[in-house]
């Protein structure tokens, strides 16, 4: 093909005169200025193949700031980029320029009208936040890309985002009003629709806003005939820009024709939009075809029933999701078949809605000349939900599929007419398999536009040629089609350039005039849609990376690479979310980037190409972003391609800390197994020192740790010496099962009543327990500090010592969730190769896990009454919530399980005193609330301890671990109810006589320990106070 004509490659400006510039924003911008290396490496990619390192980064904090901020730019002839939440696939929000960050600071809906449906708001306003205000009303923004609970209005008007429900409501250009724009040469004014009277007005005033007028009714008169012959007439265009509402029919609306610039033409300060009203029922209809073809073929017919989203989803999709082990449970409710369609139809009631669906499904089965598809009606919202999460996960159960080579975006979203969906689609895929790519469809059925990701190899210089030459003939293909390059993702870098295919030279021509009209300059993020550069160039997969680095961990799912590890990010933001889930708890109190999975992602990776971060794993800037992190492990889950950012984090923090001394806080929580071991020896005097007025005070400041914080307490007796003290039972009772409980390092110390309790349950249930031979610890703390190599001589031991018991296949049961996280996720990822580190992990349960496997028909005494249970972090993440709410249940408990997410305690991270308000503010977020509205008769549930400190510290209520909850149940009368504080009833058995004396002994001698060696220390004091010449006789 030939190329366009690119904007020259060059250094846009020098070292000197950025710092220049960036030294005159931050004197007239009062948002935040971001130069420095960290914050131009996070903003250097998107959710695209693309990587550009921009110059700098601002977050204004309103319209006024963002004039200043463009102002001064314009001084120094930089380029400018708006930006919102950075999801776009196609590499428009990634650029050589100072880029403009709108969704920090400039996020509110300034007003919502529902009598005239109409809302008022900021380019940062998230979708959800949006939606969620309009339903207040009945009403809704139709448009809903999978990103809805992050992608902001701005985005989507730069973009023309469309999503699952545009067939309701139309794209994003359908749902504009007016925009409040500025152009790079300094113009702020309001667009919109225009008539002709008002067009002549304009024109006959002058000026700047009246030259852009005149000449974009110049370009209209031109170009007019041309746009409706060459404009597809499909419900997804989506590429190029949008002429066709210049035209008289669509109202010269100017502020529709700029929806979709991508940024390149002005930026956007506020937009009012159009709400559409949202059906307050709904009802999700499944159908099931031999294939996914065929499913496409019906597309047409089922339109005609008006559902108001209509998508679909084929069989290797499915396989994928399954490989991944991604919504197992949801994917036994589709129907039989190898290609899905959803269907959901909207009422004002759920009758109404199904009675749509079932008139369908008559129809399906009555009609002649082909057999009906499989069908089911969904029977329930939990069900509907349950299959919609099957397609919005789609792209995650696309990409770093086991055993599957990648697949990258890059033909991700063509577009043709819903009645040639089915015929273009069998083309792409024989051409997909002439290149011998792989790739699964998914996508908006409906409006004829499919989503895919193929297996480029976009690193090779042979793969990027066969990259090129598949994007050329499947533009081909497309067009031919009478379709749209892109049918929802926009042009950006990946398709700008072949949009002479789709739309012809002179068309072209009238896009370059376009943006010339409103940026003469060619500032506005250039590069992208007109003059654009090469789809094969500035490859972020492309990049000469350094050999792999020797690592802690192994990484067996990422071929045992780092590197191959941090590129898992494709940056589609789920973790910028502020609301439901667990991922990530620091963006969502600080919405900082660099607290968000993404941003730290990005960092690790630019750390490991060297540039602009050049500091390695000693990177100032990575270990910062890292800092906040709270390890809680939801981007294992919840990220769509399963980011491990815990373990990436305690990977980096054990290299940075290598040689050096970490923060006093590592020492003093990195190794608590030690120092709970030394103070159980004399557990009264330690706590003397901890909770005594002064003492705790110094002691606090000693270890860094926040002063608001109670320090634990130590128990009077540690849950071993209790066991292995008190009376042997008697042998008919030593016939059961043999089950080992694992003493971790919390409830063996501080808090024993719970593995008492858990002793109590199981040996009720008739069960053997044993403890480990010696004292042992998983090492927990020590990963979160990067302490690896001692935390490898833990796993170790720990291998050894229980090598006998996983032999013999004996259960393990755990009681604190992060310790048996180690042993399932930690554990494998060190020692990949150690079999007896496999059965371990499959070995070692939760209580809860434990009971239901073992002890599912045990007949349980009723507790009547309503229980809140948090589960920890690591909980949602490796282990089975749902048996524990099972169990609970069997109790006759109503089980609550608020959307909380972290807690904010995380370990230690809530003791530290940097840490102490970002502690607070992630569980001031739901948890904390939640707890301090509980009715009194409620009981709080939480098995994790730094969760349950958490709760004791900062309500009023104290949780109870699942064991002492059965514990309870076992001890009170049957078919009790709970009464007001239940909490207050639990009962644990007091330390044995005989254990009180060795803990007197102990006692006693660790104090004349204690005092001879104060008194050595006071000696030598003195003796250093003596002159030089004095000590040297001596």
């Amino acid at each position: 093909m030939t190329h366009v004509q690119q904007p020259p490659r060059k250094d846009v400006i020098s070292s000197r005169r950025l710092s220049e510039l960036a030294s005159a924003l931050r004197t007239q911008v009062r948002g935040d200025v971001r130069f420095d290396p960290g914050s131009r490496a996070m903003y250097s990619t998107d959710a695209s193949n693309y990587r550009q390192v921009p110059l700098g980064v601002i977050l204004p904090r309103d319209a006024d700031d963002v004039c200043a901020a463009i102002d001064i730019c314009r001084t120094y002839d930089v380029p400018i980029l708006a930006r919102g939440a950075g999801t776009s696939t196609a590499g428009q929000t990634c650029n050589i320029a100072v880029v403009l960050d709108l969704s920090h600071y400039m996020r509110h809906i300034l007003s919502l009208d529902p009598e005239r449906r109409l809302a008022r708001v900021e380019p940062g306003v998230v979708l959800d936040d949006l939606r969620h205000a309009a339903e207040q009303h009945h009403l809704t923004f139709a448009p809903d890309p999978s990103t809805h609970n992050r992608c902001t209005l701005g985005g989507m008007i730069g973009n023309n985002s469309c999503g699952t429900h545009s067939l309701m409501g139309g794209k994003t250009v359908d749902n504009i009003e007016e925009l409040e724009i500025l152009t790079y040469d300094g113009l702020r004014l309001r667009v919109g629709p225009t008539s002709e009277e008002e067009l002549t007005t304009i024109i006959a005033a002058g000026g700047r806003r009246g030259e852009i007028y005149a000449r974009l009714k110049a370009l209209r008169d031109r170009y007019a005939d041309l746009i409706r012959q060459r404009y597809p007439a499909i419900p997804r265009r989506v590429s190029g820009y949008n002429l066709d509402q210049l035209l008289p029919e669509h109202g010269f609306h100017v502020a529709r024709a700029l929806v979709g610039s991508e940024s390149t033409c002005v930026t956007v300060l506020e937009a009012t939009v159009r709400l559409v009203p949202s059906p307050p029922a709904r009802v999700l209809l499944v159908l099931g075809y031999p294939d996914f073809f065929r499913a496409c073929d019906e597309v047409p017919e089922l339109l005609e029933f008006r559902p108001i989203a209509l998508e679909g989803l084929d069989e290797g999709l499915v396989a994928d999701s399954r490989r991944k082990g991604l919504n197992l449970d949801h994917l036994r409710l589709l129907p039989p078949g190898g290609g899905w369609l959803l269907l959901e139809f909207g009422g004002q009631t759920r009758a109404e809605a199904e009675e749509q669906a079932r008139t369908l499904m008559a129809h399906l089965q009555r009609r002649s000349g082909s057999p009906p598809p499989e069908m089911r009606l969904c029977s329930s919202e939990a069900e509907a939900r349950a299959l919609w999460e099957v397609r919005e996960s789609a792209l995650g159960a696309s990409t770093f599929v086991p055993g599957q080579p990648l697949k990258w975006e890059g033909w991700e979203d063509s577009a043709v007419h819903p009645n040639r969906l089915g015929a273009y689609l069998r083309e792409l895929r024989a051409l997909l398999d002439r290149y011998g790519y792989q790739a699964n469809f998914y996508g908006h059925c409906g409006e004829g536009c499919v989503h895919m990701r193929a297996s480029f190899d976009l690193e090779s210089q042979e793969g990027i040629r066969r990259f090129r030459a598949f994007m050329e003939e499947a533009a081909d293909l497309v067009v031919g089609y009478g379709g749209s390059l892109s049918g929802e993702h926009g042009d950006g870098q990946a398709r700008a350039e072949l949009l002479p295919k789709m739309f012809g030279p002179e068309l072209l021509e009238a896009f370059r005039e376009f943006k010339a009209i409103w940026d003469p300059a060619g500032r506005m993020n250039p590069g992208k849609v007109v003059n654009p550069y090469r789809l094969d160039e500035d490859l972020r997969h492309a990049l000469p990376l350094p050999r792999p680095p020797a690592t802690h961990f192994q990484y067996p799912a990422d071929q045992g690479n780092f590197a191959h590890a941090v590129m898992r990010c494709v940056g589609v933001g789920k973790c910028r979310r502020t609301d439901g889930g667990l991922m990530c708890p620091s963006y969502m109190v600080t919405r900082e980037e660099a607290h968000s999975t993404r941003g730290r992602a990005r960092l690790l990776f630019e750390m490991l190409y060297g540039h602009p971060l050049r500091g390695g794993w000693r990177s100032e800037e990575v270990r910062q972003a890292l800092d906040l992190c709270l390890a809680c492990k939801g981007c294992k889950s919840e990220c769509p391609v399963n980011v491990d950012m815990a373990t990436y984090k305690a990977e980096f923090l054990a290299h940075y800390y290598a040689g050096r001394l970490r923060p006093r806080s590592a020492y003093l929580f990195g190794l608590i197994h030690r120092w709970a071991a030394l103070g159980a020896h004399a557990p009264e005097l330690i706590n003397l020192l901890t909770q005594a007025p002064l003492l705790r005070h110094l002691l606090k400041r000693a270890g860094g740790i926040a002063p608001e914080r109670r320090l634990p307490r130590l128990a009077p007796l540690s849950f071993r010496a209790w066991f292995q003290a008190r009376p042997a039972r008697p042998a008919e009772q030593r016939r059961g099962p043999r089950v080992l409980l694992w003493p971790d390092t919390f409830n063996n110390y501080f808090h024993p009543e719970t593995a008492r309790a858990a002793v109590e349950v199981l040996e009720a249930l008739g069960f053997q327990v044993e403890l480990p031979p010696v004292a042992l610890c998983c090492g927990r703390p020590l990963y979160d500090y990067g302490m690896l190599t001692s935390a490898k001589q833990h796993l170790h031991q720990i291998l050894t010592v229980l090598r006998p018991y996983l032999e013999q296949e004996i259960a393990i049961v755990g009681l604190e969730p992060g310790c048996v996280s180690v042993f399932r996720d930690e554990l494998p990822n060190l020692f990949p190769e150690r079999p007896e580190a496999q059965q371990l992990k499959e070995r070692v349960l939760l209580l809860s896990e434990f009971l239901e496997r073992y002890a599912r028909d045990y007949r349980w005494p009723r507790l009547e009454g309503q229980a809140l249970l948090h589960p920890h972090c690591h909980q949602r993440v490796l282990m089975d919530v749902a048996a524990e709410r099972r169990l609970l249940g069997k109790l006759g408990l109503q089980v609550e399980i608020p959307d909380a997410g972290c807690c904010g305690m995380a370990g230690a991270f809530g003791f530290e005193a940097q840490h102490y308000p970002i502690s607070l503010q992630v569980g001031e977020r739901v948890l904390l609330p939640t707890v301090r509205a509980a009715r009194p008769e409620t009981l709080i549930i939480a098995d994790g301890f730094s969760c349950r400190e958490q709760i004791a510290q900062t309500t009023p209520r104290r949780a109870l671990h699942l064991a002492e909850v059965l514990q309870l149940a076992l001890r009170l009368p049957a078919n009790a109810r709970l009464g007001p504080y239940p909490e207050r009833a639990a009962l644990f058995a007091p330390p044995l006589p005989a254990a009180r004396r060795r803990l007197g002994n102990a006692f006693a001698f660790t104090g004349s320990l204690l005092l001879t060696l104060g008194t050595l220390l006071l000696l030598r004091q003195r003796y250093r106070r003596r002159p030089p010449l004095q000590r040297k006789r001596n």
